[in-house]
């Protein structure tokens, strides 16, 4: 009786597991996909790459976004 209980304990442990990493690779698609993560990778970047100079703050940093995004559409939906 007590292995059926420990298979099922494992089971649900598993099934709760693979659930959680399907949860998180959703949840990164999507903040990737909607640009959540644009300024955090831009700030990355220019530590990595720039490290003498302040990077722009994240008003700066949409407000250019947004400009050039009306200045060059190319292929987006709206």
């Amino acid at each position: 009786m007590t292995n059926r209980t420990d298979a099922a304990a494992t089971s649900l442990r598993a099934l709760l597991s693979a659930a959680g990493r399907a949860g998180r690779g959703i949840r990164w698609y999507m903040t990737t996909l909607m640009g959540d993560t644009a300024y955090a990778t831009y700030v990355a970047h220019r530590q990595r790459e720039h490290p003498d100079e302040e990077p722009m703050t994240e008003r700066q940093f949409w407000r250019q976004k947004m400009d050039d995004q009306d200045r060059n559409p190319g292929a987006r939906c709206c």
